[in-house]
Formats: C-alpha cells, structure tokens, sequence
C-alpha cells in the first residue's frame, strides 16, 4: 500500500483503513508482520496512514512474490507457523503471486478481500476467484479478526470487538458492506 498506487487502485483509502485495523489487531494479539514494499524507489514507501510500529521486518523487494529468502527466514524464526493472512496490492499480482507461492510451500493462506485491490476490479475479481478454487481462504478483516480469538472468552476478545466496532462507526459499514 504506497504511495503511487494511491490514485491509481480502486478504493485505495477503504483498503488502507481495513489494513491499518488488521495492524492494530496484530499487535493486540502479539502476532508477527511482514512487510514488503515493491519497488520503493519508484513507487515510495508505504502510505504513512498505515502504522508499521513494532512490526518484524519491512523489506523492499522488485520480485512480485513476497517470498524471498529474507521473508522465508522470518518465517522460520516463527514457531509453529502453519498459515498467513495477506492483504496489500496489487490483488493480481503481489498478492496473487505470493499466495500461490505458499501454498506451494504447505502454508495455509488467508487473503483478506476487503483490504486487497488492484487498479481493475475485474482483475481483483478474477484474482480471488483463482486463488480461491486453488484453496486459499478469502476471507473479510472481521473474520479473520474473530477467527484469531475463537471465542468471547479470550482474554483479547474485548480489545479486539474495540477495533471492529471503531472501524464500523468510522466507515459507517458493517463487515458485509465492505466486502462490495
């Protein structure tokens, strides 16, 4: 999410909000972020709106994938890591190329659909409906928000139903809305 693609991908602000909430709950639940920047020389760094405090590594990189052996070393610092949750621009291409990448490594991979865009929105469409069918989760932020605490009872759920019901009452949307 940089600074060039802001005039040029569709619902550029929506997707920095969504992304931005997605952040917060990382860092309430103490779960690693990866970041990578594509091209930053020439298409800048990520937009200032999104808060990259605390997160584990922010990598500029021209390969579309995010899988580079600086990601994957990440990674491997991470116990037990089993799945991802992607979101970013542009949806068919970074997103696309790093999803089906992981999977090919055994990841499970999440691709959150209301913090994902791509300048053509049939390309976003044709994108997740092709990661999809190859069995990757496309999923929305609240979802993926509430899988993480499974249940009321987790000692985060308070703060994290916090961080919904704010981007509700700012967006004036609920979850479904946002998927449109």
């Amino acid at each position: 999410m940089q600074e060039r693609f802001r005039p040029a991908i569709k619902y550029f602000g929506d997707i920095i909000s969504v992304g931005q909430r997605l952040l917060q709950g990382a860092r309430i639940l103490g779960i690693p972020v990866i970041v990578t920047e594509q091209y930053p020389k020439g298409l800048g760094s990520t937009v200032q709106e999104i808060d990259l405090t605390g997160v584990k590594l922010v990598l500029p990189k021209t390969k579309f994938s995010m899988v580079l052996p600086e990601v994957e070393a990440a990674l491997a610092e991470i116990p037990g890591v089993r799945s991802v949750v992607l979101f970013g621009v542009e949806t068919h291409v970074c997103i696309q190329q790093t999803a089906l990448e992981l999977v090919g490594r055994g990841i499970e991979v999440h691709i959150v659909a209301d913090a994902t865009s791509s300048r053509s929105m049939m390309d976003r469409m044709f994108a997740l409906e092709r990661l999809a069918r190859t069995g990757i989760i496309v999923t929305t932020s609240e979802a993926v928000l509430l899988q993480l605490v499974a249940d009321k009872d987790h000692p985060k759920f308070k703060e994290i139903q916090n961080l919904i019901k704010i981007h509700c009452w700012t967006t004036g949307l609920s979850g479904k809305e946002v998927q449109k």
